[in-house]
């Protein structure tokens, strides 16, 4: 099974969606899980409005309804904060590069510190301090992620989510060969994706066999 998942650190569907595909991962321990940055709000400059504070806030009790997650609203008492999430997008990008087994517990690492506690992950020292708790060396983590390169593979990684025709996140698909098969576009729960899974599979057979009759 090879998945691609499209996400974003900062997309509150994507932090509930994770408890999900990591039971589907972890039922699946053969599973090849592949991460690409969408990019939610990225290079965004201006300071979050009471509209936006408030809009965020609705998406994030839909998602605790759903997921049952906990989430801190701390960054809702700020007046300075910024919601530019490729930061966070680069630092996934950057563990991936230089440990790719531990990219998505990374990535996870990130939405907790977010969500749950509250810590502002468009900082790079706090990007690297997960880092480090993620058992990357933070100053080398940290070297790479203000690189050109790891500039340049975000914006690749963004370029890749357009030219898939992703619009909304999480996203997660099911790659065989040169195609790549949608899953689901949105929060879905565990037997949902082990049946869509399944579902695919038994077509791809299926068409194969066609193929070859």
């Amino acid at each position: 099974m090879h998945l691609l998942y499209i996400a974003d650190p900062m997309c509150s569907w994507c932090y509930g969606f994770g408890p999900e595909l990591t039971k589907l991962v972890e039922r699946h321990p053969e599973a090849r899980l592949d991460l690409v940055m969408g990019g939610l709000r990225p290079f965004n400059t201006k300071v979050m409005s009471p509209e936006f504070k408030e809009m965020l806030r609705g998406h994030w009790r839909h998602v605790a309804t759903a997921s049952g997650l906990p989430f801190s609203e701390s960054i809702f008492e700020r007046d300075d904060f910024v919601y530019d999430t490729e930061p966070p997008c680069r630092a996934v990008v950057t563990a991936r590069q230089l440990d790719p087994a531990k990219a998505y517990a990374y990535l996870k690492a990130v939405q907790l510190a977010f969500y749950r506690d509250g810590r502002d992950v468009t900082r790079a020292s706090v990007l690297a301090d997960i880092a480090a708790e993620c058992g990357y060396e933070r100053e080398i983590f940290l070297m790479r992620f203000e690189s050109p390169a790891m500039r340049s593979e975000t914006q690749g990684d963004f370029a890749r989510t357009q030219s898939l025709g992703v619009g909304g996140f999480p996203t997660l698909g099911l790659v065989d060969g040169s195609q790549v098969f949608l899953v689901t576009s949105g929060y879905a729960t565990q037997d949902v994706l082990e049946y869509r899974v399944a579902e695919i599979e038994r077509r791809a057979r299926e068409n194969a066999a066609a193929g070859d009759a």
